[in-house]
């Protein structure tokens, strides 16, 4: 039998073999592959409040915020961004990873059904499986074939959709009101990611749910924090009563350390910019445009990948071009499906047009 050490050992060979041994990078070069789409993890503004906070409040939360980790900061940021999305309340979590956990394990219970898109987040699918609920997976921005499965599946209780609104590896938007009336029609709650839209889409800048005019229909909202916001954590949005359920009932919430409480008067102060400075929105969504035009792709996102297909020609054309001076990543299987390994590529707002047609020009070559 062989020892944990060989079987590890074997398992790390067997991903050198399929091209999918991952590396630690620190950053290096431009930035195309970070979520920073609005720059602001470097604001003057936010560090300046965020280093205050620390001096007024401490480095750490010391406990759960159902212990000794609640703070009228906490409290504060939450109705502000409650607010900003149009729902009646919120609650802060560390991550988007734990706001998906909490929300997918929390609400679904035995005999109700979950239906999640093909490609949803590894946050979503991990939150799916750890949920009571049955499992149902419906092709990507599938419309007649989720009405399908909802108007077909018998479930004895409660049905769940959950979908992202951008998303994250290919860029493209879901049809959030299809999904609206399909979810009224049938009674399910629809539950959405907004990680890669918050801060960018619709005239608050609040997301595609604001934009798509779907909020009376949605659920809950999970927005990430740490994206354009530029800061960390995420927030789940919806009715008063659910949010209330999560702090009583969400494992990821009530046994987790809080986050520290200088992140909230960060967040305060990038909600400041992201109101005050629209044309950061505009400028993301004009350089993006601008980006997909010069390598002839559809869609109008900052998210832009270019599938390769393979992992070892995804490797070679990502080391080219950080060999030029652009820090672009290879994504791989599990994240991408296999055989659709790509080159990820974030557009943000500390570029510039030239910049963008320089790295056109070796991303054509490199990828050919």
């Amino acid at each position: 039998m062989q020892s944990l050490e060989q079987r590890i050992r074997a398992g790390l060979e067997d991903l050198d073999r399929a091209g999918l041994r991952r590396h630690l990078r620190t950053p290096s070069g431009v930035d195309l592959s970070s979520n920073d789409y609005l720059g602001l993890a470097h604001h003057p503004s936010i560090q300046q409040r965020m280093a205050e906070a620390v001096c007024r409040e401490g480095a750490g939360s010391t406990g759960s915020r159902l212990l000794r980790g609640q703070r009228e900061c906490f409290c504060q940021i939450e109705e502000r961004f409650a607010r900003f999305k149009g729902a009646e309340r919120a609650l802060y979590f560390s991550s988007g990873y734990l706001a998906n956990l909490a929300v997918l394990t929390a609400f679904p219970q035995s005999g109700d059904a979950i239906f999640s898109d093909r490609l949803n987040h590894a946050s979503l699918i991990d939150g799916v499986r750890l949920s009571r609920a049955r499992r149902v997976i419906f092709p990507h921005n599938g419309v007649a074939a989720l009405g399908a499965l909802l108007n077909e599946a018998a479930v004895p209780g409660q049905k769940f959709v959950v979908v992202e609104s951008l998303y994250s590896m290919e860029g493209d938007r879901a049809p959030l009101a299809d999904y609206v009336r399909l979810c009224r029609q049938t009674g399910a709650a629809l539950i959405v990611d907004e990680a890669h839209a918050t801060g960018i889409y619709g005239t608050r800048g609040s997301g595609l749910i604001e934009e798509a005019g779907a909020g009376d229909g949605v659920f809950l909202s999970i927005s990430t924090a740490g994206k354009a916001l530029g800061v960390a954590g995420a927030f789940v949005a919806g009715p008063s009563w659910a949010i209330e359920f999560l702090i009583q009932r969400a494992r990821p919430f009530v046994f987790s350390t809080a986050p520290p409480p200088a992140v909230a008067a960060a967040l305060d102060a990038a909600l400041d910019v992201i109101d005050a400075e629209p044309e950061r929105r505009a400028r993301l969504r004009s350089l993006a445009q601008h980006f997909r035009t010069r390598l002839g792709l559809a869609g109008d996102s900052q998210i832009v990948p270019v599938v390769l297909g393979s992992n070892e020609r995804t490797v070679a054309a990502a080391e080219k071009l950080q060999q030029e001076g652009f820090d672009v990543r290879a994504i791989r299987p599990p994240t991408v499906p296999e055989g659709s390994a790509r080159l990820r590529i974030s557009v943000n707002v500390n570029l510039s047009e030239t910049i963008l047609d320089r790295f056109s020009e070796l991303l054509c070559a490199a990828s050919s």
